[in-house]
């Protein structure tokens, strides 16, 4: 598996260089539209100079950190408000899934909504969700700022945790719940004994894209918020830099790519422990 994904990386920096090299200067035009970008060190600058960017200081400033430094502290931060994300998410995910294996019913009402709540554009929805928080305050509780993002996150990462665990949920075969059922065994008790185990190869890669989507939904949340610190208020600020330093917009970007990939891994080590029940894992 990590062979394929060195593989990957290695495939995009060839096809990344060779367009640089061989693409005209003011990219391709088709029609007078541009379908793909320039090829200047402005807009694409070379994949070494980004990542030596990455060990130079952010600033010319004495002492400042070096740029890898910045882009951790955020992506530390945002990694932070993701976590809380996909936890929420991990918890209405699986609530929803749980009503709607209990009852048909529910299943049929609840599902098209669920699905229909992932075409609202995010990057509009951001500043309402802020707005709104804003005016909770109950007694000494005040809302704050990063808990509009985690809620954006957790927005984002709900809905594929909801799906994975109930097609999970609902994957045994009829033959082994009716064989419970015979036994006399209780709804709750065929759920822990047959319906989570058989979950399993479903909900592991449902939470593995939860987790990424809770990182893509907090980076997303706090561009359209503004929030300080995490990786989406660097990554605006670094952008408004690009035309006198391009390498460096392109160090949060890495930081988000590392950050995903870190969850997603992170997740993926709940496998170790379940080995015995993801024998044929299911692509959610």
């Amino acid at each position: 598996m990590w062979a394929y994904g060195a593989l990957g990386l290695a495939a995009i920096v060839i096809v990344w260089e060779l367009y640089k090299l061989l693409a005209p200067a003011d990219g391709v035009v088709i029609g007078g539209l541009r379908v793909l970008p320039r090829t200047t060190d402005l807009a694409m600058p070379h994949i070494w100079d980004m990542l030596a960017r990455l060990f130079e200081p952010v600033t010319r400033a004495e002492g400042a950190a070096p740029l890898w430094a910045a882009v951790g502290a955020g992506a530390l931060v945002t990694l932070g408000i993701a976590a809380v994300g996909w936890l929420v998410g991990l918890v209405v995910g699986v609530g929803l899934a749980l009503v709607m294996l209990r009852w048909r019913l529910a299943e049929w009402g609840l599902l098209p909504w669920i699905i229909l709540s992932q075409t609202v554009p995010l990057i509009a929805f951001a500043p309402i969700v802020r707005s709104w928080g804003s005016k909770i305050q109950i007694g000494g509780f005040e809302w704050a700022d990063w808990m509009s993002v985690a809620l954006i996150a957790s927005y984002l990462a709900f809905f594929p945790i909801a799906i994975g665990a109930l097609r999970g949920l609902q994957s045994p075969d009829v033959i082994h719940t009716e064989l419970m059922r015979s036994y006399g065994i209780g709804w709750w008790r065929t759920l822990v004994k047959l319906r989570v185990p058989a979950s399993v190869p479903y909900l592991l890669p449902a939470l593995r894209l939860g987790a990424a989507n809770a990182v893509i939904g907090a980076v997303v949340a706090e561009v359209s918020t503004g929030l300080q610190g995490g990786l989406g208020r660097i990554l605006i600020q670094y952008a408004g830099q690009a035309s006198g330093d391009p390498a460096k917009a392109w160090g949060p970007i890495f930081g988000a790519i590392v950050l995903g990939l870190v969850v997603a891994g992170s997740i993926a080590l709940l496998g170790v422990f379940l080995k015995n029940y993801r024998r044929v894992e299911v692509n959610a």
